[in-house]
């Protein structure tokens, strides 16, 4: 599933002819996100907005009333995570499309929705008003879209996944270097995880040839780089 959805094709492909009217609904824990959204499509004769809410819980309830196309949400939220209510919404409403919205084009965040919740989108909020309206349009006649700086984070991610994969560093390596990272030194590291400084000595030099780098900055940035601090 993850290959299948990450790999985007960006080729044209005819789509489904669509409703007049798309309805959405829209759910992010901060009003102001909701009201820029709402300007941005107002007066738009493609849309209607079914509700809009501050409140993840409230969104299974209100639609059990309003029936919709298109549900718009965030994925930090408190209470219910959007990857959790997108994953309760497909189940029961297996046929409404999903479109996350997101300060970060993180590519784990990005990975979750994708994998937990089976979404048809994922964009920035800095969008502009083209951008969503393409966006929405595309999903609603049965396509996918993510922003280009979410396609872009994707493909980072998924490189340095490889890279780390490449490396294969233990699970006992990446202990030792965020403990570098937290600038402990051999005798402490060995304290901490109950090794000799001998034994410390000995992973630090096949971390250092793992990760091709041969200073203690090198390999913090490479930790960071590949998100393993």
């Amino acid at each position: 599933m993850y290959a299948a959805k990450t790999e985007i094709d960006l080729s044209y492909k005819p789509l489904p002819a669509m409703k007049s009217k798309i309805t959405l609904a829209l759910v992010d824990d901060h009003q102001i996100v909701i009201d820029g959204l709402m300007s941005l499509l107002k007066g738009h004769e493609r849309f209607r907005l079914a509700f809009a809410t501050t409140d993840a819980s409230e969104v299974l309830g209100k639609m059990s009333t309003h029936s919709i196309d298109i549900l718009l949400t965030d994925v930090m939220m408190p209470g219910l995570p959007g990857n959790e209510l997108a994953r309760k919404v497909k189940e029961k409403y297996p046929d409404v499309k999903i479109l996350a919205l997101s300060m970060s084009g993180q590519g784990d965040l990005v990975n979750e929705m994708i994998n937990d919740a089976d979404i048809s989108g994922y964009v920035l909020k800095n969008v502009g008003k083209a951008e969503l309206v393409k966006a929405l349009e595309k999903i609603a006649g049965g396509g996918i879209y993510f922003s280009e700086e979410v396609i872009e984070e994707l493909q980072r991610s998924s490189q340095r996944k490889r890279q780390k994969e490449e490396a294969h560093l233990t699970g006992r390596e990446v202990e030792i270097i965020r403990l570098i990272e937290k600038e402990y030194n051999n005798k402490q590291i060995a304290e901490a995880l109950f090794i000799s400084e001998r034994t410390v000595e000995t992973h630090r030099k096949n971390i250092f040839r793992k990760t091709n780098t041969n200073s203690v900055i090198g390999l913090v940035k490479y930790a960071y780089e590949h998100k393993l601090i």
